[in-house]
């Protein structure tokens, strides 16, 4: 199989993935399954992040602890549409439209955050962030918590958007540095510390 069938392979699993995370009545269990079903994935698929040479003894992406505390329903503000390029790990920069902001509170603490449109092809919605986390617990760059055009897509509730913070996640380029990805602008930093999701140590 080419490489680039093997990408899109990879890909529909992950959608696969958030599909069955929408479908479960049990958020905690959803996430349990994701977890293991998503290292799974890093330790066996072509086109894992791992380094293949570290795939034979990859046990586990670290995690916090599943916390409904971080899981949140957002109401979105729509605003007036504005073209932004978001940088990339690896030098370059990918171009996006901030379109919205996602209005919640997690742990009595409020959070605002950008909602960016992938401004290429089928588009998507991507929702990454920085937080105090950074360089302590988690990479120092920020995670990503939505980015709809390749699968991670928590959905909505009642027309209110699903930030569940317990799936947040690191870039690819955390793992190998062949990979080059968007980091969060500084924009999306949230003032709060987001100890939930995946983590360094």
């Amino acid at each position: 199989m080419s490489d680039t069938l093997e990408l899109a392979d990879y890909r529909r699993r992950v959608s696969d993935l958030y599909y069955d995370v929408r479908r479960g009545s049990d958020p905690e269990q959803a996430w349990a399954e994701w977890r293991e079903r998503r290292d799974a994935l890093f330790a066996t698929h072509s086109q894992s992040p791992v380094p293949a040479s570290d795939r034979p003894d990859f046990t586990g992406s670290p995690f916090f602890p599943y916390d409904p505390a971080w899981r949140a329903v957002a109401e979105v503000e729509l605003v007036e549409q504005a073209p932004m390029l978001i940088d990339h790990s690896g030098g370059g920069s990918t171009r996006f439209v901030r379109f919205g902001i996602a209005h919640t509170a997690v742990n009595g603490e409020p959070v605002n955050a950008d909602l960016c449109w992938l401004d290429t092809s089928g588009g998507g919605v991507f929702l990454p962030f920085r937080d105090p986390s950074n360089g302590n617990t988690t990479y120092s760059e920020g995670r990503y918590l939505l980015d709809t055009a390749k699968g991670a897509d928590l959905g909505t509730e009642d027309g209110r958007l699903v930030l569940d913070f317990n799936f947040s996640y690191h870039p690819s380029c955390v793992w190998d540095g062949r990979w080059s990805c968007p980091l969060p602008p500084a924009t999306n930093q949230l003032a709060i510390a987001v100890h939930a999701g995946e983590r360094i140590r």
